[in-house]
């Protein structure tokens, strides 16, 4: 590990990570890869394993070795990285069949492992699993006592969590009924972004802007998500997904959480959580007005022709799914009342960037009258969490000479500009999972709050507006804000603050 490393506070336990859908798409492109940098700077020390389980009953551990190896290479590690991991310390186990006896043979292999590696009995299961097989893999794991151990157990659970209310209730019950709410990680990899992490430094650590959060200096808040790609050959997915189950009930809902939320007591993971629960509960009931869904049509893009989300392979000619969401809502609440929070995502869209833009209120009076400067702007806080991310506070400057003349321009900083890297969101979380630090991690009521709040604007039998590849979304998304004298504070509209801010 480089000397000097902020890692090196990190004590991580011996332990067997164990990854159910162990040769997975996401195991392949995400966990591996984190897993090999966090092993590259010395943070996971040496007495450890990871243990893959799939449903392949023809892989053993040398075809799972191998399939590392090559995991690795895609994701473009240095060779003299790829063994890092070590063959010594990773296994395959197949369930082919996902019964009791799979889960039993399953048991004896993890105490195998654990024996053969000195390990003291901690353990992670990570369900790197399609959701609909949740419920089965919990109770598999805990008629063969896997939900508890020698040491720590830790359950980590991939979104989404639930499709509505009533499921991700049902699916809390399955998982209490086995495992302590401490022991269950429910990740969403935006919290780990370092930048999303910086919200909270951002506003708590900056007297400056936490003495203005509110309803008093703040006119409006909008939180955009978009993507410039169609749905590709997620289709088996995405169609019975959508935006607002895919985006909004969880991403957005915890940006929304963490830009709203109160200063909380002290900083660890009850106390946040605590503070983002609380704010979901304080949304006022959203209105079916005050939401758009809509889908792209196919179009010319960039100089090519892209096909409509319809016409995508996989998708149901009858779906009613939507590719992008926008609602107003309001917070009833003594910071935020009277405040409208704005939020979009889609797919297809202008380009790809996650965003939050914060405009203040104007000046109460036009100061500069007298010298022919009239016009007066209100200062906005553009937060980018991706691509190029940074912050830039837009205020007015006077242009040098004469006549008088006001100027908008940035006030900005890029992380890219003053650290040398930022780490990967999983790389992050795989790191607090293994120390035990939930606070980035979402709670059974944080869960169950986020659908409460947007599981009533599920529609399943409305069609979708329509919006034009490479656009801001559809009109009506633009009518959602005018009604109210405000528009998308596109990025289009500050032209001085690079091309991706």
């Amino acid at each position: 590990m480089t000397d000097g490393s902020p890692l090196q506070s990190y004590q991580v336990e011996p332990h067997l990570f164990v990854v159910l859908g162990g040769t997975g798409d996401l195991a392949r492109r995400k966990l591996v890869p984190a897993l090999r940098r966090l092993a590259s700077l010395g943070v996971l020390g040496s007495r450890r394993a990871i243990l893959a389980v799939a449903r392949d009953a023809d892989l053993d551990d040398l075809g799972f070795r191998e399939w590392v190896r090559e995991a690795l290479r895609e994701s473009g590690a240095p060779e003299e990285e790829i063994d890092r991991l070590g063959d010594a310390r990773l296994f395959y186990e197949g369930l082919p069949k996902g019964d009791r006896g799979d889960y039993a043979r399953l048991a004896r292999r993890v105490r195998e492992i654990e024996q053969q590696c000195e390990l003291p009995g901690n353990r992670v299961f990570y369900m790197a699993l399609p959701p609909r097989v949740f419920p089965e893999v919990v109770e598999g794991l805990a008629e063969t006592d896997l939900n508890e151990g020698p040491g720590w157990t830790r359950l980590v659970v991939e979104k989404p969590f639930g499709r509505d209310l009533e499921s991700a209730r049902r699916l809390n019950e399955t998982i209490h009924r086995h495992f302590d709410e401490s022991q269950v990680y429910r990740i969403d990899h935006y919290l780990g972004k370092e930048t999303v992490q910086n919200l909270l430094v951002f506003r708590f650590a900056n007297a400056l802007f936490e003495s203005q959060w509110n309803r008093e200096r703040i006119e409006e808040v909008q939180i955009t998500v978009s993507e410039d790609l169609g749905i590709g050959s997620r289709a088996g997915y995405y169609d019975g997904s959508g935006a607002l189950r895919d985006m909004i009930q969880n991403h957005m809902a915890q940006l929304l959480s963490l830009v709203g939320m109160e200063v909380p007591g002290r900083f660890d993971a009850e106390s946040v959580r605590q503070e983002k629960i609380k704010l979901l509960r304080s949304v006022s009931p959203i209105e079916g007005e005050n939401v758009v869904r809509a889908r792209y049509t196919g179009g010319e893009v960039d100089g090519r022709q892209v096909p409509g989300y319809m016409d995508e392979p996989g998708v149901d000619p009858r779906s009613t799914t939507e590719t992008y969401v926008a609602l107003a809502l309001g917070i009833d609440n003594w910071r935020w009342q009277g405040v409208p929070f704005y939020l979009r995502t889609g797919k297809r869209l202008d380009r790809r960037l996650t965003q939050i833009a914060v405009r203040f209120r104007e000046p109460p009076v036009c100061m500069f009258e007298s010298m022919g400067a009239c016009e007066t702007h209100s200062n906005v806080l553009l937060l980018t969490l991706q691509p190029d991310e940074g912050f830039a506070l837009v205020v007015d400057v006077k242009v040098p000479g004469e006549p008088f003349e006001l100027r908008r321009i940035p006030l900005d900083f890029f992380y890219k500009q003053a650290f040398e890297g930022i780490p990967d969101a999983y790389q992050t979380l795989l790191l607090d999972v293994l120390t035990g630090d939930q606070t980035l991690f979402v709670h059974a009521e944080e869960a169950e709050a986020s659908w409460d709040l947007f599981g009533p604007l599920l529609d399943p039998d409305s069609t979708p507006q329509k919006y034009t590849p490479g656009s801001w979304g559809p009109v009506e998304a633009d009518a959602l804000l005018g009604r109210r004298g405000h528009r998308w504070l596109d990025p289009v509209d500050h032209p001085d603050l690079g091309e991706d801010s």
